[in-house]
């Protein structure tokens, strides 16, 4: 079933959507095994490899493919109907690199290298910001984990949470906080014997994401391990140009509720009913539940992919569009989970069943209410920026 035409633009968009769609394939092969066990798919990351996945979002003058934002989300779309995870794992180093493209930091040699071990070996690359005791430290405050300066170098002590990738990164970086300069910076870390695994990641969905612990143990790194700083109030990488990287997250979420809707539609055309007299899909009431899934797929999809074209050829509005990046976000997981839940709706009691995959799309659905940013604070800011507009339009009517 083609759910492409709303998207693809051009040629290339369509060879793009075919490469996805090539290498979905072979991921989708062993995504329930996957799911099952709660094992990372490393499995999985070689076919990325060997596909030239992990190189997506490297710029070109480096040896990557450099992809647009809407057309990065135009194959993590197709690789989360396949594997939510894998899709939601690669996507954070895919999100690293893209969010390296605007702003970038790090010294140029640094960076040179990161993207050399990722185009000739296949590195992966995330960073890890969140702390049990602290949260996500890019929404503010400051890190539990220190930096402490020594002659040559730095001392990291500390311990990070939902490190995505953890099982299979040789390098990451962490945000750290330095005493001496009582300053939040970004610290590229080598696995060493300094640096353990903690495997806590026992979930109800995206259970291949590999999202360990990580407890850092007095690593030392050297001076040019120090990538930058993070001042608050200033743009960077994580907050820069409406963070429209994370429009990757709504995408797989999109991806997902494609795949239950493929799923069920072909499901009810080949469930007969003895009581209907003919398949379930001649039903008025799964019709109804069928014509709901597509105006929501489609809205979703509509919005998704305007905004990305939006950001894409206007540069001179790239940091004006946090509200749509957030409602974007918002809507569509929201969307995704009605999506696979009206899709379980048609199947009934079998749709609890672990030999469709509707209960795992249902649990990996979930998780989006939980990617950044949260449902709670998009509300939040969305209510504060409707008020804050309507005061001023107030203020100018008066002035008038």
């Amino acid at each position: 079933m083609s759910d492409s035409n709303q998207t693809i633009r051009n040629e290339r968009d369509a060879n793009l959507v075919a490469y996805a769609e090539r290498v979905a394939e072979q991921i989708s092969k062993t995504a329930s095994k996957y799911d099952e066990t709660g094992e990372f798919p490393y499995e999985h990351y070689e076919i990325l490899r060997k596909e030239g996945y992990i190189k997506l979002t490297i710029p070109k003058q480096y040896g990557g493919e450099e992809l647009s934002l809407y057309e990065i989300l135009l194959v993590q779309e197709r690789l989360a109907k396949a594997s939510g995870s894998t899709a939601l794992g690669v996507g954070w180093h895919l999100m690293t690199f893209f969010s390296l493209s605007d702003f970038r930091p790090w010294k140029e040699e640094v960076f040179a290298e990161v993207c050399k071990q990722a185009v000739e070996e296949g590195s992966l690359l995330n960073v890890y910001a969140t702390e049990r005791e602290t949260g996500n430290v890019v929404r503010g405050g400051n890190p539990s984990t220190i930096a402490r300066k020594t002659e040559d170098g730095y001392i990291i002590t500390g311990r990070k949470a939902f490190a995505t990738l953890a099982p299979i990164v040789n390098h990451f970086t962490v945000l750290a906080y330095v005493e001496e300069e009582d300053k939040i910076a970004e610290f590229l870390i080598e696995k060493n014997d300094s640096v353990t695994l903690i495997n806590t990641w026992n979930v109800l969905g995206m259970r291949g994401t590999g999202s360990f612990d990580i407890e850092l143990n007095n690593v030392f790194v050297p001076d040019e391990a120090l990538l930058a700083y993070s001042e608050k109030g200033v743009p960077d990488r994580f907050n820069g140009n409406s963070s429209a990287y994370r429009l990757q997250l709504p995408a797989i979420y999109l991806g997902i509720a494609t795949a239950a809707r493929e799923f069920i539609i072909k499901y009810a055309s080949e469930k007969y009913s003895p009581s209907l007299g003919a398949v379930i899909l001649e039903a008025p009431h799964v019709q109804q539940k069928i014509g709901e899934i597509e105006i929501l797929i489609t809205v979703s999809r509509s919005l998704l992919y305007g905004l990305a074209e939006k950001w894409d050829h206007n540069l001179h509005l790239r940091n004006q569009l946090q509200n749509e990046v957030d409602i974007t976000k918002y809507t569509i997981c929201n969307h995704a989970k009605k999506v696979v839940e009206l899709a379980m709706s048609i199947a009934g009691g079998n749709s609890l069943s672990k030999d469709l995959p509707l209960e795992r799309y249902f649990r990996d659905v979930q998780c989006g209410a939980f990617n950044p940013p949260l449902n709670d604070m998009v509300v939040s800011l969305a209510s504060a920026s409707a008020i804050k507009h309507f005061r001023n339009s107030n203020k100018t009517l008066q002035h008038n």
